[in-house]
């Protein structure tokens, strides 16, 4: 539970002063627009967040409403629609008026090809209008250029919340092994090296036990495969999706789609990598694997204890960058929505708007920050000592796991290019091949050698067919085919 002694920010202090930031946003209506404190223009929000993450922003929204809202003439209410999906669905019936549906709400937090679909629709307010260049600024610069997908550069989405992605590990587990097999930390820095070191892994635990063959352990996972395909490319000198004014151009690249299957795809299909439930943390928590790629914001999910066949067993974690690919250039995930302002009245509309600054204030988003895991999103926020003196200042409970994150997140953001790829037409499909489109095939086909491992044969005897040239070659023309597909219907 955050415990929070907020102090006003110098933004809300005086409505004057807000409506100042206004006088030349160009609209109309801005310069004599006057909120009533006795009569609050009410305002809804729907978002995604559950848990701990929902209950951190409800008690900042609590907290808005009892001070800069109460001032200002502003009352949020916040509701969640459940995952990310049940939220999209609930959107796109809102804003096509599908029999049953809600009132859009006036804020929604949304991913660029969502929120590419609605800007469509011509519902969503020009962020541009509200905020001046000195406030625009402030924010980190990708995060901005994330949110422009305007036909003509428009700012439609507001950066609110963003996550990276970062390399968990039992620490419990990982000593032995280290020690047995001198493997280093070192060696997780790459996709190479970590699928060497789970070859180790494997054949360490396969030794355990000299009267079972072929029962190594896998030593890895991934969420989100599509990150890899992305920010992959990238690394290594290709943008997959690259997109010009709303038009993809398809670039994939033989070599590199060549390097993520030998670092992925071989590995899992030899059982050096694993994945079993929805999330990696889920199989980290019952054995399958120690360690995993994952979004920063899932480092309150991994576990504190692990599930074993002698009970349970408390675990320590470990935190450090996500691998790059070897003699790669740096480039890392940036993803985590942001939230779009529905076009209204222009005193909803600036209501709105005056909300996400407030939320996005540098002591509030990293409020935010210490329970969500996710990055702040002004530049002045990513420093750790600012994050020091948020958790002093409001005397912050913050898990270890937690704070270990948000500072390897700042680290990544001075030393790495944050990347996510434009919108455009059928991006979600197009992203759903990169998701399911190897991954179906890896979670196949080590079923296939688990029934060969069954029959006798060794591993390299069960694997040969699967990992050969030839098996690539198909593979990588049956899925640049499924993405051609995706972007041409």
């Amino acid at each position: 539970m955050i415990k929070t002694r907020f102090q006003k920010s110098a933004f809300g202090v005086c409505l004057s002063a807000a409506l100042l930031l206004l006088s030349g946003c160009g609209r109309s209506d801005a310069k004599s627009m006057r909120l009533d404190p006795d009569n609050p223009t009410q305002i809804t929000i729907w978002h995604y967040y559950n848990g701990s993450q929902q209950a951190a922003f409800d008690q900042l929204v609590e907290e808005f409403n009892r001070t800069e809202g109460k001032d200002l003439g502003i009352y949020v209410t916040a509701n969640s629609q459940g995952n990310v999906s049940d939220l999209e669905s609930s959107v796109l019936a809102a804003f096509n008026k599908e029999v049953g549906s809600s009132e859009p709400p006036d804020i929604f937090s949304s991913y660029a090809d969502t929120a590419y679909s609605i800007d469509k629709l011509d519902m969503l307010v020009d962020l541009d209008v509200y905020m001046t260049q000195e406030e625009l600024d402030t924010y980190v610069d990708s995060f901005v250029e994330e949110g422009r997908i305007g036909t003509n550069g428009e700012l439609r989405i507001f950066p609110t919340a963003k996550s990276s992605e970062i390399f968990m590990m039992s620490k419990t587990d990982w000593e032995p092994f280290a020690e047995a097999s001198g493997a280093s930390l070192e060696d997780l820095s790459t996709m190479e090296g970590v699928a060497k070191v789970a070859q180790a892994y494997y054949e360490w635990t396969d030794a355990q036990t000299p009267d079972i063959p072929n029962d190594g352990r896998a030593f890895y996972g991934r969420d989100a495969l599509a990150n890899l395909f992305l920010v992959g490319s990238m690394q290594l000198g290709t943008e997959l999706f690259r997109v010009e004014d709303g038009e993809v151009t398809l670039q994939v690249d033989k070599d590199v789609m060549r390097r993520i299957w030998d670092t992925y795809y071989i590995p899992y299909v030899k059982g050096y990598f694993s994945s079993y439930g929805r999330f990696r943390s889920d199989d980290v928590k019952i054995g399958e694997i120690i360690a995993y790629t994952g979004s920063t914001s899932s480092a309150n999910y991994f576990p504190n204890e692990i599930e074993t066949a002698d009970g349970t067993k408390n675990i320590e974690s470990i935190i450090l960058p996500a691998p790059v690919f070897e003699g790669g250039t740096p480039y890392a995930v940036q993803q985590g929505a942001g939230m779009v302002v529905t076009k209204s009245t222009p005193e909803r509309e600036y209501a709105a708007v005056t909300f996400l600054k407030w939320f996005t204030n540098e002591e509030n988003n990293l409020l935010f920050s210490c329970t969500s895991g996710y990055m702040p999103v002004k530049k002045a926020a990513l420093s750790t000592e600012m994050l020091d003196k948020t958790i002093a200042d409001n005397d912050l409970q913050i898990a270890d796991k937690t704070y270990e994150t948000l500072v390897s997140c700042f680290d990544t953001a001075q030393t790495a290019t944050l990347y996510t790829n434009k919108a455009f037409d059928h991006g979600a499909d197009a992203r759903n091949v990169l998701e399911y489109n190897l991954a179906e095939k890896a979670s196949a086909d080590r079923e296939t050698v688990r029934s060969r491992l069954a029959q006798g044969l060794s591993l390299d005897e069960a694997c040969k067919d699967l990992i050969s040239d030839s098996a690539f070659e198909e593979w990588y023309a049956s899925f640049t085919e499924a993405l051609n597909k995706a972007v041409t219907p």
